[in-house]
């Protein structure tokens, strides 16, 4: 499944149950980051991704993040995600940074919601999935990831 742009997104409240906790697997791929003032989208996405996984009770699954230019991803995708149930293994793939026309922050935060989104469908891969529920798979996923960014955005950091 492929992050697609955002479009305007309501929030959700009840989603509070998949703020759980599991063991961690990461590993982000190491490749050339944009040097940028602040944490590189690299560190900062190391450090979220083992926050997600225990979230949505993926902390058995080895997880890879690699930037990916935006020639390389399907037209009006921001990622993807392809995995190996058997394995327990995925490799998500995001924008590359030098991709971005946003702020550094604002990139940081739409890196962050390409994983929470591809880690949600990792989640969801068990459903029975066809082309004609793709659009309501795609929708309801980013109603998900925006409701629980939403959440940890608005907690108080000791809580994070």
């Amino acid at each position: 499944m492929g992050r697609y742009l955002p479009s305007s997104l309501g929030s959700l409240s009840c989603l509070a149950l998949l703020l759980g906790a599991t063991s961690l697997t990461q590993r982000v791929v190491p490749q050339d980051d944009v040097q940028t003032p602040g944490v590189s989208a690299r560190t900062f996405l190391a450090e979220r991704l083992p926050v997600w996984q225990q979230r949505l009770h993926l902390g058995d699954w080895n997880i890879s993040i690699v930037f990916t230019r935006a020639r390389d991803l399907k037209p009006r995708t921001l990622g993807n995600i392809h995995w190996e149930a058997d394995k327990k293994a995925a490799v998500i793939r995001v924008l590359d940074p030098s991709d971005y026309r946003l702020s550094h922050q604002d990139m940081l935060q739409d890196m962050e919601f390409t994983v929470v989104h591809e880690l949600i469908h990792l989640d969801l891969s068990s459903l029975p999935r066809s082309e004609a529920s793709r659009r309501d798979e795609e929708f309801a996923v980013n109603r998900l990831a925006e409701a629980l960014l939403n959440l940890d955005r608005h907690q108080p950091p000791a809580q994070r």
